[in-house]
């Protein structure tokens, strides 16, 4: 009898066992998945109007503060992977976007870093600009980091901007399809994808107790991204009633 019980609680460590690596594959990896259809969105109609470029900045910043927050601060490791991830995955859509817009590009004139003009911040036309730019913050992240790891405010502080702005990752996106009064181009399995991953990895914070500033961070995002998911809602409605309003046949 104890040994059939004994077989049982091995069965359902087990268990549990595969089911925590399989969450911590799905954190490595999910957040990264919305922007597969995102980025054959943008290669099958090679224009990047519905995507903004900016998401990737948030990211890279948040993702990048997020490894200086682990050195200070060991929470799981799989958060890190994640932002190793996450890091590789804006490079690609960075990388994809310069390329679609420099071939739509009519004029030949190029934007730099170098030109140290404000107003083409990360809106530059070489994907080493934007290499260069997460290097040099990265440098200065260490150089700072290195200085005041000693600080428990200043980690906290740190692991706290980091979530901040990973938290706002959705505001770019919601306020460019504000502005163009459109969401052309974006797809709607990103948003549900996003949607989805945001529920997932929030849940995933509460239930491994992770740092507070993570599920609060969770929080918000779901917010936006539900915002989000309403602005294309909204436009798929109105693109279906012009559409029903134009094969209308009129009579005179």
């Amino acid at each position: 009898m104890d040994g059939e019980v004994l077989m049982q609680e091995e069965d359902i460590d087990g268990s549990w066992t595969l089911l925590s690596l399989l969450a911590s594959f799905l954190m490595v990896f999910g957040g990264s998945l919305p922007y597969l259809p995102q980025y054959q969105e943008i290669q099958r109609i090679s224009n990047t109007e519905g995507f903004s470029t900016r998401v990737c900045l948030v990211l890279l910043i948040a993702n990048i503060l997020r490894i200086f927050f682990w050195i200070g601060k060991q929470f799981e490791l799989t958060l890190l992977l994640q932002s190793v991830v996450m890091i590789l995955t804006m490079f690609a859509m960075l990388h994809l976007c310069c390329t679609v817009q420099n071939n739509n590009q009519v004029s030949t004139k190029q934007h730099r870093l170098t030109d140290l003009n404000f107003h083409y911040f990360w809106k530059w036309s070489a994907f080493e600009d934007y290499l260069l730019f997460c290097f040099g913050f990265t440098v200065l992240c260490a150089v700072v980091t290195l200085l005041l790891l000693d600080s428990a405010v200043f980690v906290e502080t740190l692991g706290s901007l980091a979530v901040m702005f990973e938290a706002m990752l959705g505001i770019p996106q919601l306020l460019q399809n504000f502005h163009n009064h459109s969401t052309k181009g974006m797809s709607v399995k990103m948003v549900l994808l996003w949607t989805a991953g945001d529920v997932f990895k929030t849940t995933y914070f509460i239930v491994n107790e992770s740092p507070a500033q993570f599920w609060v961070c969770g929080s918000v995002q779901i917010l936006i991204d539900v915002a989000i998911l309403l602005q294309r809602i909204s436009d798929l409605q109105d693109q279906q009633h012009h559409n029903t309003t134009k094969k209308r046949p009129t009579y005179s």
